[in-house]
């Protein structure tokens, strides 16, 4: 393969994770090319987006690290201090508290768009090669590197290229991988609500037989009428319930909210149009093959139980950092197959590993079956009673 014009890198997708993946390779001294089908929408101020992430610690320090977090943290998130974990079925909660763990904040509720916002416009400054729109059509690759065909006629060379273009990957197609996927036949519906009680900067989840229900404090931009009172809820729901409560008359789908937490939050009333999407988990069998490597949403699809997706997704780009460091540190190959092939065991695990917990998770308290039903309550506040537990799940769910 001719070296002459030859990237470091290709990344094929510009949501968070694949904006992400390839800031960092640019901030890390590589010339890279980003393509992606279409341009984001700008974010505007006024028109909250419908998704949301509970953005961990260690991703926050990854977006600083590459001169993004403070412009996204200075415009529009919410630190959430608290966390509240119900099961409808009974039992004490498990509750996790920033002053008991020693932190200012356990997290922070960001907007997708946001997000994706703020790292597209760091792109051309840190010398990214934009093509879009553009999309890949054909994938050679030898021992040497990859050749990316795009949709106008235009070819990229590069020694690696990274797939971050979601779960219907055309990159993962093009490389072979498979990625098998199973349908959970739910859907998670979202909205954005103002309670009755405030939220206290606290997410708050409770497990119902149909599937969880949750609530993270969002940013009210000083409104007096909303204030400390203004969430997203992510609402897991059987296709078939998503749908009616969709269609049902806003009074209606207010008060079948309020009953599914318990009446913890008071009565609620909608703030933003409601949307679902299907919920299914899907794995990549692997995350590298050659040098084509997988990130984000097309290595894996997980449930929303927790917010993790797109936490690991960052990860898959921290990982990276990492793996690109030690190879200018020791020389040699940022592709070589003994490295990419340590990083992708690794992060498979790690996301093959939440995944299925948050699979287990969801099996065992999403049903109505009498022995979990008897002990899934009590389970969840003996944790809430064992600090050290507390303190590791979150350390976790924290990237600690």
């Amino acid at each position: 393969m001719s070296r002459r014009g030859r990237l470091d890198a290709v990344v094929v997708g510009a949501g968070v994770v694949g904006a992400a993946s390839a800031l960092m390779l640019a901030r890390e001294g590589l010339h890279v090319a980003l393509v992606e089908e279409r341009a984001p929408t700008p974010w505007q101020r006024a028109a909250r987006d419908l998704r949301v992430f509970a953005f961990a610690p260690d991703n926050a320090e990854l977006l600083d690290a590459l001169g993004v977090w403070k412009a996204i943290a200075d415009t529009r998130v919410q630190p959430y201090r608290g966390m509240c974990v119900r099961d409808a079925a009974g039992g004490a909660p498990l509750r996790f508290d920033a002053d008991a763990l020693g932190e200012a904040q356990l997290g922070w509720i960001v907007e997708n768009g946001l997000l994706v916002d703020a790292l597209w416009n760091a792109l051309p400054a840190a010398g990214v090669r934009l093509h879009c729109p553009a999309k890949v059509d054909t994938l050679v690759q030898d021992a040497d590197g990859v050749r990316l065909g795009l949709d106008d006629g235009r070819v990229l060379e590069a020694r690696l290229a990274i797939a971050a273009d979601g779960g219907h990957s055309a990159l993962r197609r093009l490389a072979g991988i498979e990625a098998p996927s199973h349908d959970y036949h739910q859907r998670g519906l979202v909205a954005f609500v103002a309670s009755e009680a405030p939220h206290r900067d606290t997410c708050w989840q409770r497990f119902l037989p149909t599937g969880p229900v949750a609530l993270l404090p969002f940013n009210d931009d000083g409104d007096a009428d909303l204030r400390g009172r203004l969430g997203s809820i992510v609402w897991t729901l059987p296709d078939a319930e998503a749908q009616r409560l969709l269609d049902a008359p806003p009074a209606q789908f207010e008060r079948a909210l309020s009953a599914a937490f318990g009446g913890e939050l008071g009565g609620f009333t909608l703030q933003s149009p409601r949307a679902a999407f299907p919920l299914r988990r899907q794995l990549a069998q692997r995350q590298v093959e050659g040098r084509v490597l997988l990130v984000g949403d097309a290595a894996h699809v997980m449930h929303p139980l927790a917010g993790q997706g797109v936490n690991h997704g960052l990860r898959d780009v921290s990982a990276l950092r990492a793996l690109l460091r030690d190879a200018q540190a020791k020389g040699g190959d940022i592709a070589a197959p003994v490295r990419l092939a340590r990083w992708a065991r690794t992060r498979r695990s790690d996301n093959a590993l939440g995944a299925h917990a948050f699979d287990a998770i969801n099996r065992v308290f999403s049903n109505d079956a009498l022995l979990p039903t008897l002990l899934r309550g009590h389970a969840l506040g003996l944790a809430g009673k064992l600090p050290p537990l507390t303190r590791a799940l979150w350390r976790h769910a924290a990237g600690r």
